[in-house]
């Protein structure tokens, strides 16, 4: 099994020791190539591998804070709409960046360095990388943007390829679109997506409309 940089990005994300395991050795070597599908997870299995040494893990609750993890930073979704706080036992995931076309983004690779105040993603990965991870309305707000590169001036340390700077705005696009509290006005499958503001009338308004409006005379 070999992973590609997408996923090798990924994994250098925020997430605990445990949960890089359960995807390095629970998850990715049981996936089918060409579907991105895994087999129905399996937690007597996923505990077993993650009590290898001492047994820290005993609920599946457990795992599924790990698989959480997970699905934070793009590595995972599921095949279909699950409930979160429900078990993911028997559940199948989807693997996207498995299937992740690197080559003609391999120039993004070569180039290292610090945020930009003028910094802007390369527009079609960030395309691509949206629907791998289940992004359906990936059109970003000049906010959005001026959010994330005010958040990583402030980090001046951190150095990451052009490529790893689209892919780290493009999972900071999906928290914020799942995150608690964010408005939605239509939700498809586990993505909530805003929709463009617009003006409807409710029926009571109409119903007045037509009541009254026979009377205005023009």
């Amino acid at each position: 099994m070999q992973i590609n940089k997408a996923e090798q990005t990924a994994l250098l994300q925020s997430l605990s020791n445990d949960a890089r395991t359960l995807y390095l050795l629970g998850i990715r070597p049981s996936v089918d190539e060409k579907t991105a599908k895994t087999p129905p997870l399996n937690y007597k299995s996923l505990l077993i591998l993650l009590n290898a040494k001492e047994e820290k893990y005993t609920l599946g609750r457990q795992v599924n804070s790990l698989i959480k993890e997970l699905l934070n930073v793009g590595l995972v979704n599921f095949q279909e709409e699950v409930e979160l706080n429900h078990s993911f036992n028997g559940k199948v995931l989807l693997l996207p960046l498995t299937t992740m076309e690197e080559n003609e983004y391999s120039n993004l690779h070569l180039n290292w360095h610090t945020m930009k105040l003028n910094w802007t993603p390369n527009e079609k990965l960030v395309a691509d990388l949206s629907k791998l991870v289940g992004i359906i309305d990936y059109q970003y707000s000049a906010n959005e943007l001026g959010d994330f590169i005010a958040y990583w001036l402030g980090r001046p340390e951190s150095q990451f390829t052009e490529y790893q700077w689209t892919q780290k705005f493009v999972f900071n696009l999906k928290k914020m679109r799942l995150a608690h509290g964010f408005k939605p006005t239509q939700k498809i499958g586990q993505q909530i997506v805003q929709t463009q503001a617009g003006i409807e009338a409710d029926e009571n308004t109409k119903n007045l409309v037509a009541k009254y409006g026979k009377t205005v005379k023009t």
